[in-house]
């Protein structure tokens, strides 16, 4: 069997050299070094990230409603809570869903495990974290994203773990709603708050206002001036009758029979009538201490008294509305998707990666030699 030479199939040695040399250092340091410490990243050395995605909503029954999903919420009875929304984001970001997740130092176990790569790991060193620096890290871990239109908030975690990065997500929704029903709470309690106070007052007032009624009757021996003053009116209306009847009576006797005997009793019993208006005429217009004296601080007093118990009944309607209006303003965080148990690491993107640090090298390769080619000719 004929055999071709091996120098037809093998590659001079001088040509290998001449290739090395057209390697410049330039694109060794732009493209080779980068490439190949990013196939030793992404390849070797990065975790596995898994990704636990949760959605949900705050609603209220008494709030307008947005457009898209808020209408069809609004439909069925309750609308979007703009502000507890952004309590609740602030709070899955805050320092304090932090340190309530770090209970017992869980969050730096499950990021600081050995399992995960050191470039990705909490702490790598192993030096005691500040919990700043752990917050910092946290930050990178937990994503918020609101949609206005829809109304729905998506909430990402990220871990090394899909357990840990459901039971963290699984928590901090638990946050959220706790958060929300804590606004709540205050709230209403609040709004009653200051109501309750109002019929307190109210009915304060009105129990002072009662019994100055009470007392000045007492001490007055009266129980309705005016009432009072209207009967003795008619009683002296009876009386000027049964005076004006005797006067007559006795002008009639004088003058048919001016020694009748019953004329002395006529005028005694004229005497006793005027006697007897005269008093029941002091008792109503005579003096402090007449039913016309007494009606005018009765009045008052019953004045202040009507006022009291108006001011009562507002007061309890306001707390009735008050009430009514802390019902309404209940706001609650509705799971549209629970948290899930990712099956699958989702980061990090290897081959893209890869092939995003070669292209950039190349670019960066392509830029730096136009400019050391306009160097080095303008210096020529």
């Amino acid at each position: 069997m004929y055999q071709y030479p091996l120098s037809r199939w093998s590659i001079p040695t001088d040509t290998v050299r001449r290739q090395l040399r057209r390697l410049n250092l330039l694109f060794v340091a732009t493209v080779i070094l980068p490439t190949a410490a990013a196939i030793t990243y992404f390849g070797f050395l990065a975790s596995d990230v898994y990704i636990s995605e949760s959605a949900f909503v705050v609603r209220s029954p008494d709030k307008p409603a947005a457009s898209g999903l808020g209408v069809l919420l609004k439909s069925a009875g309750f609308s979007n809570a703009g502000d507890e929304i952004y309590a609740a984001h602030d709070y899955v970001k805050s320092r304090d869903a932090l340190r309530a997740l770090n209970k017992s130092r869980a969050v730096e176990r499950a990021y600081g495990d050995p399992s995960i790569s050191i470039f990705d790991r909490f702490n790598p060193l192993g030096i005691d974290g500040s919990f700043e620096d752990l917050f910092d890290y946290y930050k990178n871990k937990v994503i918020v994203d609101y949609s206005p239109a829809s109304s729905i908030t998506t909430l990402r975690v990220r871990a090394y773990s899909p357990q840990v990065a459901q039971q963290i997500n699984s928590k901090l929704l638990q946050f959220s709603e706790n958060v929300v029903n804590l606004l709540n709470a205050r709230g209403r309690t609040d709004l009653i708050r200051v109501a309750s106070e109002e019929v307190r007052e109210a009915e304060t007032f009105a129990r002072q206002a009662s019994a100055a009624v009470a007392r000045y009757r007492n001490q007055q021996g009266v129980i309705d001036p005016e009432r009072q003053a209207t009967v003795q009116l008619q009683m002296i209306s009876k009386l000027q009758d049964e005076l004006i009847g005797a006067r007559t009576q006795l002008q009639q006797l004088r003058s048919i029979a001016p020694e009748n005997p019953q004329i002395p009793l006529l005028e005694v019993r004229i005497r006793q009538l005027m006697a007897e208006i005269a008093s029941q005429q002091g008792q109503v217009t005579g003096g402090s201490r007449s039913l016309s004296g007494a009606a005018a601080q009765y009045q008052r007093l019953q004045l202040e008294s009507q006022i009291a118990d108006r001011r009562l009944t507002g007061a309890m309607n306001s707390l009735q509305e008050a009430q009514s209006e802390a019902r309404r303003k209940q706001a609650y965080v509705e799971r549209i998707v629970q948290p899930s148990l990712p099956d699958e690491a989702k980061e990090p993107k290897r081959f893209r990666g890869i092939l995003a640090t070669f292209l950039i090298g190349l670019i960066a390769y392509g830029i730096l030699s136009m400019l050391l080619a306009g160097i080095r000719e303008h210096h020529d």
